[in-house]
Order: C-alpha cells, then structure tokens, then sequence
C-alpha cells in the first residue's frame, strides 16, 4: 500500500514565511500574496543550500566553480575530456567562466589542454588522474552529506518535490528562452 504522506504526516507548524503572508494579506487584502508562500520558501532554501554546499565544499578543499568543472569532464565519461565551448554549454556558465576555471584547474594538476585535432586551432580540456580522484571522492562525500538534508521527506515526497520543481522551471526557463539548469 502506497504511503500518503497527507493523511499521516503532521501538518507543519506555521513559520516565518506564513506570518509574512498573512501580514501583507491583512494589510492588503486586494493584492494576491500565495506566490511569497512558494517563492520566498524556494529563495530561502536556496540560500540555506548553496551556504551549506560552499561549507562542505570548503571542507572537502574544493570550490563549487572548480567540482562543477571536474563534474562537468567526469559526466562526460571516458576519455573525460571537453572542448570548452562544449563545457561551457553544459556547465551552463560563459566561454570567460570556463577559461578562468580550466587555468586555475590546470595550475592544480586537475585538468590538461590539449590540442584537438591535427590544426592545432582547438584544444580539449582532461580530467587528470588527481583530478579524476579529487571529484570521485568530493562527490561521494557532497552526495552523501546533501541526502542527509533531504532525510525528513519520505521517498514519495523527494520524487513529487523534484517533479513539481522540474515543471517550474521548464517552464520558467521556456518562457525566458532559456535551458533549463542542470548538473
């Protein structure tokens, strides 16, 4: 029998965002205010998040500009190498972006240039083997940390969360004639 979450879960108590909006509702019952119930809860574990991910990053000696370059070439599979056009497209970041994360990379010993091609024009970027290392074990580590902040949702839960999320921002991004944000 499938778990409804609904009919078992205890209903939240009101917070922060909830007196806000029964606030701006008081003060001004014309203007519709159910957007800062979703909106203001999305900013806000956004930034809880991306705190928290900066924090385990820093204390797994990594930045999240740098794991988002050594994820990028990692998901590309073998031989884990990109182009940095291709990078930027998937990293979803500037040609600039890319350039400046690939250099400071190369002076650690993550990544490798190297021309691609028998022109010598177009240059592939490499996963080295330290950087091949630093990302398996940062990912395992970030992965396993960032599931522990998703534990007081059930399955059922996660799975619609990530579903109602992913039409937001199709949509969202189809609107603005952006791709959608990934990694």
């Amino acid at each position: 029998m499938a778990h409804d979450s609904t009919a078992t879960d205890p209903v939240p108590s009101p917070d922060q965002v909830d007196e806000i909006t029964e606030a701006w509702r008081r003060e001004r019952p014309a203007t519709p205010v159910e957007s800062i119930q979703v909106i203001t809860r999305i900013t806000r574990l956004a930034k809880l998040f991306a705190d928290d991910r900066r924090r385990t990053l820093g204390q797994l000696g990594i930045d999240s500009a740098t794991l988002d370059l050594l994820a990028t070439l990692r998901r590309a599979g073998p031989p884990y190498q990109l182009s940095p056009g291709q990078l930027a497209q998937r990293a979803l970041v500037s040609a600039g972006a890319v350039s400046q994360r690939v250099a400071r990379a190369q002076r650690s010993g993550l990544v490798a240039r190297q021309p691609a091609g028998g022109d010598g024009r177009g240059v592939l970027v490499t996963l080295t083997a330290a950087g091949h290392a630093l990302v398996e074990r940062t990912v395992d580590e970030l992965l396993r940390h960032e599931e522990t902040l998703l534990a007081p949702l059930t399955a059922p839960q996660r799975k619609q969360l990530a579903a109602t999320l992913r039409a937001l921002l199709t949509q969202l991004s189809a609107a603005r004639s952006e791709p959608p944000a990934g990694h």
